[in-house]
């Protein structure tokens, strides 16, 4: 099995099977303009990629496993459980990856943006280009 021994493989095939889930919000979210799609698909790879702590008790008494885990799942394996403290943190570092990925989509639209130019030099072009001519229509007669 390809996971067998190694945590980091499942982390890297986590993330390479989210990297197309991203691709294919960003292309289902075309009807939107550029800035809330970049939004939108950057704040769902902020929730998807950001890592959480979880605790979970073992068969032996007193023992407990701990690890990372994507906060959307501690999140909803705390709620199912009933556990506060772990959905109170899964949710705090849920929200803290959906702001900086909805931030990443705001930075990435601000450098991308297209260039205009400031008003000041759009009024200076106007002032020293000519006003064009109207066309005058031959008349017969």
């Amino acid at each position: 099995m390809l996971f067998t021994g190694s945590m980091s493989q499942l982390w890297l095939s986590y993330y390479g099977i989210s990297l197309l889930v991203v691709i294919a919000i960003y292309f289902a979210v075309a009807f939107l303009p550029r800035l809330p799609r970049l939004v939108v698909t950057w704040g769902m790879a902020g929730a998807m990629w950001t890592p959480a702590m979880f605790r979970l008790p073992l068969v032996e008494e007193g023992e407990f496993y701990t690890g990372w885990a994507p906060a959307a799942m501690v999140a909803a394996v705390g709620f199912l459980e009933h556990n506060v403290n772990a959905l109170r943190g899964s949710l705090l570092c849920l929200v803290a990856g959906i702001a900086i990925g909805a931030a990443i989509g705001i930075a990435l639209w601000w450098w991308r943006r297209p260039p205009s130019a400031p008003p000041a030099k759009r009024v200076k072009q106007e002032e020293e280009d000519p006003q064009p001519t109207r066309r005058r229509e031959p008349v017969i007669g």
